[in-house]
């Protein structure tokens, strides 16, 4: 029997699947991820990236952050693409429990999954750090410099940068989602991103599987691991499940 196979067999069986995924799940949409040999983080700009998407950078420097905030992450022109609709429908079907993504493009709710955990938050809101008021990802990407709301404090990106804790309900929504799955799927994600990739650690289910394009340091763990583009695998997902 086949990895494809195997996996598809696994899933039919299943009744309850978290889907754990990272920036790889978002690249096939056109996004770029940051860690691969041609991720942003191997660009060449003024400061590094992680040093730009930290707080006292946004703090600091806030018309720089915007600068790359606004030309590497909008995703104007992008859509899911077919592992966001995949995981939509298997979650319609009753299969799949919640998605749980380090991502931050909306690409799930876009494609239509309802219980989407956002760990690293969501370019689709935005908030005046002075009053609250909330923006959507348009206002800030069509804005000039640094974008201010109508009570003219400055609006942030609700994402969390470096330096940032995560957000406590989300946390613990993810790590009970996966204490309750008999079945994780892991795929699009290096594991290398703290405290993010240590949650894998809480699933204690039947089948943990990983979809990745490299080796990662949570190969060992898994009970199936398939080194292939994830577009490919889902589409045989489509067919079969």
């Amino acid at each position: 029997m086949s990895k494809i196979d195997t996996l598809i067999e696994w899933i039919n069986e299943s009744k309850r699947i978290v889907f754990f995924g990272g920036a790889g799940v978002s690249t096939e949409s056109g996004i770029k991820d940051f860690r691969s040999k041609d991720g942003l983080y191997n660009e060449k700009y003024d400061y590094p990236p992680e040093e730009i998407l930290s707080h006292h950078f946004f703090i600091n420097k806030t018309e720089e952050f915007y600068k790359f905030y606004k030309d590497k992450l909008n995703t104007e022109g992008c859509k899911p693409n077919i592992t966001h609709k995949v995981l939509a429908e298997l979650e319609k079907k009753g299969i799949l429990s919640s998605v749980i993504t380090q991502n931050i493009d909306g690409f799930h709710q876009d494609a239509g999954s309802k219980k989407v955990l956002e760990l690293h938050g969501s370019i689709k809101r935005n908030y005046c750090m002075d009053c609250g008021k909330f923006y959507d990802d348009k206002y800030v990407f069509s804005s000039n410099g640094i974008p201010h709301c109508t009570c003219g404090g400055i609006i942030k990106p609700d994402v969390v940068l470096y330096e940032e804790g995560l957000d406590n309900d989300t946390v613990s929504d993810a790590i009970n989602e996966l204490k309750n799955a008999d079945m994780l799927i892991i795929a699009g994600t290096s594991l290398n991103v703290y405290p993010a990739a240590s949650f894998i650690n809480y699933f204690d289910g039947k089948h943990m599987v990983l979809i990745n394009k490299s080796i990662t340091p949570y190969d060992h763990m898994c009970d199936l691991v398939i080194y292939e583009k994830l577009g490919d695998i889902f589409s045989e997902i489509k067919k079969k499940v």
